[in-house]
């Protein structure tokens, strides 16, 4: 019995000492679109007119669920405590396709419908999605392509915003890149038109 209680308390003592996994962020972030299409409205595409809209290429610094911060030219960190719920490529695909919907009235379908009918597809790559500590600003730029005619017309344009931010933490900073992408996102609207 005494040998019980004594691994007993080894056990609890050392459970003060180890830890499985990493701490928890305070909170995770998103992006939301400042316009979504209205709810109980049917669109319709005919064949060809649906968009399909891609998950956009990013750099490896970006291929995670942190806000990454230059602070050079040649040096990428993190914001502590800042943790994305998905990867920023999908978050602002969404908002793309949120605002593309409402602003356009188009039908728009995400990759994985692809067999419906692609239509004009948006593709792109985000070169950069994160904070400038340089400038205190979050910087999005957005390499995009629109192919249409079953890729027999590519169009491409590149599209940058940049949002001052007030302190380099995780809410302010996610809030002006949610601010640039949102930003980017109607520019890409009206550019698909």
């Amino acid at each position: 019995m005494k040998h019980v209680i004594a691994l007993i308390v080894a056990a609890t003592a050392l459970s003060g000492c180890v830890r499985f996994g990493a701490e928890p962020p305070p909170s995770l972030l998103t992006l939301t679109s400042a316009q979504q299409p209205a709810a109980g409205n049917d669109r319709s595409a005919s064949s060809g007119d649906a968009i399909t809209i891609s998950v956009p290429i990013v750099p490896l610094a970006l291929a995670n669920t942190r806000i990454s911060v230059a602070d050079g030219s040649t040096s990428v960190a993190y914001v502590k405590d800042a943790v994305w719920t998905e990867p920023p490529a999908r978050l602002f695909q969404r908002v793309l396709s949120e605002t593309i919907a409402a602003k356009t009235g188009k039908v728009i379908l995400d990759p994985r419908q692809f067999s419906l009918d692609p239509g004009i597809v948006l593709s792109g790559q985000l070169t950069e999605f994160g904070i400038d500590a340089r400038s205190n600003e979050a910087v999005i730029v957005y390499e995009a392509a629109i192919s249409r005619d079953r890729g027999q017309r590519v169009t491409t344009r590149r599209f940058e915003a940049r949002e001052p931010v007030s302190e380099i933490k995780p809410l302010p900073a996610s809030a002006a890149l949610n601010t640039a992408a949102n930003r980017i996102a109607g520019e890409v609207a009206a550019w698909i038109g």
